[in-house]
């Protein structure tokens, strides 16, 4: 089997006396209700070799399980707009620098909490520390994606959530399927293993350590399924 990186990416990477070979898989174009059993079983089963370990991004999962939010549903108020224009505007995708995000922010965890989050944001600022805002605020909200269109247009109007239990659904993928994989949210600022199947035992340090380049790519690549192998010693 050939091992293809996206551009500007490596086949290989080397973490400790180990190297892992990275292949990213190119899939259609996930729309809401797919089935990722069956985009898994397509694109993957053909190509896995017991060791494997399929990494996933979290947006296809969440995609498939309807986890998303239309931009006509939320209202913006006077409270996001106001403390949108305090926030940072990340180029990793949509940030609460957006009044939308910040508006999503307050309907899930109360404006106190996010007055609060902005507030110990600010002065944790001026000493050098960063995401304390997502910290007080949750995961959750860290995790939305979407309502921004300069990758994808079919994502402008809507906002893509954290899938539903990431590791419940690794765990199926090995049942049905026998593939080990992991879900990520991943981007080329960081990496979070959100679910992993039970039968992996790399710790998420090591595994977040293997994709730390984010090799999906950040854009219009459409790879988001990385099929990774430790490299045999002889190889």
């Amino acid at each position: 089997m050939n091992f293809v990186a996206n551009i500007g990416k490596n086949v290989e990477i080397k973490i400790g006396n180990e190297i892992y070979l990275r292949h990213v898989i190119k899939t259609k174009f996930v729309k809401v209700n797919d089935n990722y059993i069956d985009i898994i079983k397509e694109y993957v089963s053909n190509i896995y070799k017991d060791g494997d370990i399929v990494s996933i991004s979290e947006k296809i999962i969440s995609i498939c399980q309807n986890r998303i939010i239309k931009r006509q549903d939320i209202k913006i108020n006077f409270w996001a707009k106001l403390l949108s224009k305090f926030a940072s505007h990340p180029n990793t995708g949509i940030g609460v620098g957006e009044p939308i995000k910040m508006q999503y922010t307050i309907n899930e965890v109360g404006l106190l909490k996010v007055l609060i989050a902005s507030v110990l944001s600010a002065i944790t600022k001026l000493f050098g520390i960063k995401g304390v805002f997502y910290k007080i605020v949750g995961q959750e909200i860290s995790g939305l994606d979407g309502f921004y269109d300069s990758v994808w247009k079919e994502y402008k109007d809507i906002g893509i959530k954290l899938p539903d239990n990431p590791k419940g659904v690794c765990n199926e993928i090995k049942t049905k399927l026998g593939i080990s994989s992991m879900i990520v949210d991943s981007n080329d600022i960081g990496q979070v293993i959100l679910g992993k199947s039970n039968d992996i035992k790399l710790d998420d340090y090591t595994l977040c350590q293997i994709i730390k380049d984010n090799p999906a790519g950040q854009g219009n690549e459409q790879t988001p399924i990385v099929l990774i192998r430790k490299k045999d010693k002889e190889d």
